[in-house]
């Protein structure tokens, strides 16, 4: 009975000093203006003229992102809300060659030109940032999608569509990660 007992210590000892194998951790979008599945403010709501559902400033809000894929060398990011025109969508804007080394972007920064990354042609031809836009009575889905890739930044040329894009990225992309914002007039 103690040399059972002395056998259990011995494994319960070892077990708690053995180094612990953990999964990875996942890779993260997240915004600090607003949580996945939240409203978002309306500082980043799109702003067009004459358009009753572009009530907002059209500040894109920032980004940050954690936990990349190996072999990440650069990232792409579009928003799309799958609701819009009856349910065939509309992307609000592309963004990509954004440099692995980056680890998210500045409120504002998706508004303007960079040197840090290329647009490309969202749907209402709008080449940078569009917020949300809805009028609907029920909220819209704003998704934005980064897509970790092993392109080099620069390797894709400025202006590509959403299908464009996804075909340059077919056999590079390492892994995805997503985020999504409610607008809607009104969001509960």
């Amino acid at each position: 009975m103690a040399r059972t007992c002395i056998a259990i210590a011995v494994a319960a000892a070892l077990l708690l000093t053995a180094p612990i194998a953990r999964a990875a951790e996942p890779f993260v979008l997240s915004s600090p203006a607003f949580a996945d599945g939240a409203r978002i403010p309306a500082k980043h709501r799109g702003k067009l003229a004459g358009s009753a559902g572009c009530i907002g400033e059209n500040v894109s809000p920032a980004f940050a992102w954690s936990n990349p894929p190996a072999e990440t060398k650069s990232y792409a990011l579009v928003m799309v809300d799958p609701e819009a025109r009856g349910g065939s969508g509309l992307v609000h804007f592309l963004a990509y060659g954004i440099p692995a080394v980056l680890t998210g972007l500045a409120e504002g920064e998706l508004s303007q030109a960079s040197d840090k990354f290329v647009f490309g042609k969202g749907m209402l031809a709008t080449p940078y940032y569009l917020g949300p836009c809805s009028t609907s009575a029920y909220p819209h889905h704003y998704t934005f999608i980064l897509i970790a890739n092993d392109l080099e930044p620069g390797a894709l040329a400025p202006g590509l569509t959403r299908d464009e894009l996804n075909e340059k990225l077919r056999g590079h992309a390492k892994g995805v990660a997503g985020l999504v914002g409610l607008w809607g007039q009104p969001v509960p």
